[in-house]
């Protein structure tokens, strides 16, 4: 291939072989290139450049007539007449360039001069630079257009290729930036059979790399693979530390494996690089082998490569291992460093041991180690999430005296960990600090918003949401989700739907946590129609619906007696691709109970069981609670077994459950072994318990078992209900227990609960049971007082008694005074009328009434 003398730039190679501080470096010039540099200037006495190797060098003589043939044939003759002795070819090169009337850039020349440099190993620096100086031209030539230009002349004027100008060649681009240039030289090389020195191609790479070309990057590698051009540990290192660049730790890790499946000689750093990527995958396991396997080769591994393990083991909750590795680094030689001692504090403090993790804070400041703001921020969160608030705040002020000035994380977790503990003032205090500070972010605010909705105070959390758009933080959708939240737990929808029509005119993208909690509040409102519509417009705008949301949108339906629909809208959500839950088939089976439709509820367990979901205590108890209340008690027992043959321990719940149906069956025997079994089982007895317990009893007129149940109630500091002194009252006054009957009411009241109209009849009644007419007159009397309507049981007992007593006059009263009351009379209210009036009529003596 030819080339015109034009098409080289037309800068003076006398200055392009002039050494520039800017290209080379003086520790890469050796002490005879520098003598043979010093001869390129022919105006200097040859008597003072002897050069300092055993090259024999010929004097250039300047020519006698400045006349002289200086055409690009007489320069090419004269120089390859002087092919053995490349100081004066130098020489010769660089008068031919000082030539005004000579026309600049002769590129057969130019690669002579560089073949005649490259015959002699001591010239090779001098053609390194050559080649350097004239690619830092502004618009050099291609490089390979020169790597044919090179290759040309060697064949028409027989000089050997050395391959190592090819390879200053390519270095030379790499060194001036020119990396689409490099590339092409690297492949027009590769295409004439010639292999660039590998320290040549890494440093390619690296420089790819570090502009970011990564696919060039992988471009080349796998050329050199194609080629199978050797590589060494040098080219692997690269590939590695372009991919972790990029997160990419498996193809990392790939490279590793294959290059020690190749036999390449794995060297320190590749070890170290192999381990950062096994660390990026959060594989300790693999870290902790490849430390070993550095400790075999006799190496000691580095500070660095100590922490990046023991670090991902803290991450992976592996404290053993990564206590083992602490160790370890400190026997190899290393000091314990505040990377590692602040990651194992967060591993004491995760596995909580928070104490531990104090003394090792405590510990590294006694060293000398001083704790920086990330140290104090992993234990201050610490303390929030364990709840030692004390200590946090006095890491806090700690922080703050040594000068570290907070950060929005450290006092985002402050703040959450006092909501969590209920401290609001501190949480509000630090709040205005964050805000005075302009500190506070959006996870600031979003804080306190969702904490006070959780709490029902929207009408705060609303405050918060002012403060924050005053403040100049623009809400996120989390922001909006909260205040949605809150306002569709406090049942106003329409100001939930007007903060979703908001969402969408500040350009915030609704998602299914907004829907899913729209869909929430109407079914708690019990305007399911709405629900179902709005669970429909979150599909058609392409959102798809979480298990949340399906399970919310089931048990909605459920909950507003929908049942089958609910189950045949799970079937459609399973070919759309939900995944039922346990959770899921428990809200239809409950629903289904509470329709009253037992059988459709077994046939939805039995479906769970077939498709292969673990019914779970929830879901047992669900169906034994609805076969008692639909006195199935047989099936109950069945399901009570059969939950105990697959090791689902029982819960209060079903526990309360079997003895409430045991005692409607005036069973007390079993439902007595059932609660002793309770104790057995590590749980305590709840109120509901002991209230169905002493019920049952007092039914089978067993009031000394209902009283020892009531002393054991009181031991185990379970205070008694109004259902636990009412049955009481209700069960002594049927035995004639009057005193210890009326010795438990004023009991009830002096511990401040107040009788219902339950109450007051079981007095009224069991009082005039007794003959006591008068006594139960006067709870009806203390009924009127305290505002309390008495109900037609109530009348018809004093009625009742009121006859029995013969005292008509009174018995009559009563009636008309129930009447005035807007009460209207049952049966029994007749009978009893019925059978007074016979009794004037066979002149029974009344007696007077007392009022």
């Amino acid at each position: 291939m030819k080339f015109s003398t034009s098409s080289f730039p037309q800068k003076s190679l006398i200055s392009l072989i002039r050494y520039k501080s800017s290209s080379t470096s003086s520790s890469s010039i050796s002490t005879t290139d520098t003598a043979l540099v010093s001869q390129l200037d022919p105006a200097k006495p040859h008597s003072t450049l002897e050069p300092q190797n055993s090259i024999k060098i010929q004097t250039f003589q300047t020519p006698i007539s400045v006349k002289s043939d200086l055409s690009q044939t007489h320069v090419i003759e004269t120089l390859l007449a002087h092919r053995n002795d490349p100081v004066y070819a130098l020489n010769y090169f660089k008068w031919v360039e000082k030539q005004r009337d000579f026309a600049r850039g002769i590129p057969d020349a130019l690669c002579i001069l560089l073949h005649i440099l490259m015959s002699s190993q001591g010239h090779y620096t001098v053609a390194r630079n050559l080649l350097n100086c004239y690619l830092s031209d502004d618009s050099p030539t291609s490089s390979s257009a020169l790597v044919d230009h090179l290759i040309d002349c060697a064949e028409r004027f027989s000089f050997e290729l050395e391959p190592r100008v090819f390879s200053y060649l390519l270095d030379g681009c790499i060194r001036e930036g020119r990396l689409k240039d490099a590339m092409d030289c690297y492949h027009s090389l590769v295409c004439n059979g010639i292999t660039p020195f590998i320290f040549v191609l890494n440093n390619l790479l690296r420089k790819l790399i570090k502009a970011n070309k990564i696919d060039a990057a992988r471009e080349l590698f796998n050329d050199l693979c194609v080629k199978n051009i050797s590589y060494d540990c040098g080219t692997v290192n690269e590939m590695m530390r372009a991919f972790l660049k990029e997160g990419k730790a498996d193809e990392a890790d790939k490279y590793f494996l294959e290059a020690k499946g190749r036999g390449i000689n794995l060297t320190k750093p590749l070890y170290s690089a192999a381990i950062r990527a096994s660390c990026m995958k959060l594989d300790s396991t693999a870290a902790s082998g490849l430390l070993s396997e550095v400790k075999e080769k006799g190496w000691i591994p580095s500070e660095g490569m100590f922490t990046n393990v023991i670090c991902t083991c803290v991450k992976q909750r592996n404290m053993i291992e990564a206590l083992r590795l602490k160790d370890d680094m400190i026997s190899s030689g290393h000091s314990l460093n505040l990377v590692v001692a602040t990651s194992l504090m967060k591993g004491y403090y995760q596995q909580g041991d928070l104490n531990t993790a104090l003394a090792l804070f405590d510990k590294i400041v006694e060293d000398g180690l001083i704790p920086n703001k990330v140290t104090y921020a992993v234990l201050i969160e610490g303390c929030c999430k364990n709840g030692n608030m004390g200590k946090a705040q006095d890491l806090y002020f700690q922080m703050k005296l040594a000068g570290i000035l907070p950060t929005v994380y450290i006092v985002n977790s402050l703040i959450k960990g006092y909501l969590k503990a209920q401290m609001l003032d501190e949480a509000l205090k630090l709040f205005d600090e964050a805000i005075e500070a302009r500190i506070a972010n959006s996870f600031t605010y979003n804080n306190l918003i969702s904490w006070f909705c959780k709490g029902f105070w929207v009408d705060e959390a609303h405050k918060i949401w002012c403060k924050m758009i005053d403040q100049g933080v623009e809400p996120t959708v989390v922001s909006y989700n909260n205040m949605i939240m809150g306002y569709c737990k406090k049942g106003n929808m329409n100001v939930a739907i007007a903060l979703l029509s908001e969402m969408g005119v500040k350009n915030l993208k609704a998602n299914v946590v907004t829907y899913s909690i729209l869909v929430d509040g109407y079914f708690k409102k019990y305007e399911t129609e709405k629900a179902v519509e709005m669970f429909n417009r979150m599909v058609h705008l392409g959102i798809s619906p979480s298990d949340f949301t399906y399970n919310t949108f089931v048990s909605g339906l459920c909950k507003a007696g929908r049942t089958t629909e609910a189950k045949d809208r799970m079937q459609k959500f399973v070919e759309a691709g939900f995944s039922p839950m346990c959770m899921t088939y428990n809200s239809i089976i409950d629903g289904f109970i509470k329709e009253g439709d037992v059988d459709s509820a077994v046939n939805v367990y039995q479906e769970m069981l077939e498709t292969g979901i673990i019914p779970n205590v929830i879901t047992y108890t669900t169906l034994i609670d609805g076969f008692c209340k639909h006195k199935k008690a047989d099936l109950a027992l069945k399901m009570l077994n059969e939950m105990r043959a697959k090791g689902v321990d029982m819960d209060i719940t079903a526990y309360g459950a079997l003895i409430n149906a045991y005692s409607k069956r005036s069973d007390m025997n079993s439902a007595s072994e059932l609660f002793d079994e309770i104790f057995q089982a590590g749980l305590s007895p709840n109120k509901v318990i002991y209230n169905i317990m002493i019920n049952g009893f007092k039914n089978v007129c067993n009031m000394e078992s209902a009283l020892d149940l009531y002393d054991k109630m009181k031991n185990q500091e379970i205070k008694g209900d109004l259902e636990t002194y009412t049955t009481l009252i209700d069960g002594l006054l049927k035995e004639g227990n009057i005193i210890l009957a009326s010795d438990f009411y004023q009991e009830m009241l002096v511990k401040n609960i107040h009788p219902d109209v339950i109450t007051y009849s079981v007095l009224v009644n069991g009082l005039c049971n007794k003959g006591q007419v008068e006594n139960a007159a006067k709870i009806l009397e203390e009924m009127k007082k305290k505002s309390i309507s008495p109900n037609i049981l109530i009348y018809n007992t004093l009625i009742a008694g009121y006859f029995r007593d013969g005292n008509l006059i009174e018995a009559f009263r009563l009636h008309d005074e129930m009447l005035d009351r807007g009460l209207t009379p049952d049966d029994a209210t007749y009978d009893l009328l019925i059978s007074g009036k016979l009794k004037l009529k066979q002149n029974i003596p009344a007696k007077t009434s007392n009022a």
